[in-house]
């Protein structure tokens, strides 16, 4: 963000509250890019023992993921997730549990994630280029994002993510 939404001035650097911040050098506004975290929720959805992951288009071909994506005004993040399973994967999933929430620093996201279960057949949204149907005792979660989310769940698990 450059510019006031409310006035147009260039927004500058000020300290408020403690921290550096945008906001508007105009005298008769005092508007404050508070610049929070995103609301993200993220999905491990299981198929018949193993985890969907997912491939979005124009993501490296070995770097996959569980699906995720934004919450939207009006929503719940369980009513997010299950609609994002829906877009993503054409499936309908049952919410099974909340796995936890996970401060993605890199993205400034704050993700809430959750564990789904689903059945039938995946049918790919348009964000995605590809998904697989990973077994659990085979999964192993990444470092950052959703990675750890991942991680917690696994560790809840009779198949402990491999080392």
């Amino acid at each position: 963000m450059n510019y006031c939404p409310q006035c147009g001035h260039k927004l500058e650097f000020a300290e408020v509250d403690g921290r550096e911040r945008l906001r508007c050098p105009a005298e008769s506004c005092d508007f404050v890019h508070w610049d929070n975290p995103i609301p993200v929720v993220a999905g491990i959805v299981e198929i018949e023992g193993c985890v969907v992951l997912t491939r979005n288009i124009g993501w490296p071909e070995k770097w996959y993921g569980i699906v995720a994506g934004f919450l939207e005004r009006g929503e719940t993040p369980e009513q997010a997730i299950l609609r994002e399973v829906k877009e993503e994967l054409g499936l309908d999933g049952k919410l099974i549990s909340f796995v936890g929430y996970y401060s993605f620093f890199e993205r400034n996201q704050l993700i809430l994630a959750y564990h789904i279960q689903a059945q039938g057949k995946i049918q790919l949204g348009p964000e995605l280029e590809d998904a697989k149907l990973v077994p659990i005792k085979e999964v192993r979660p990444w470092a950052v994002g959703t990675g750890p989310a991942l991680r917690d769940w696994l560790e809840t698990r009779e198949h402990p993510a491999p080392s």
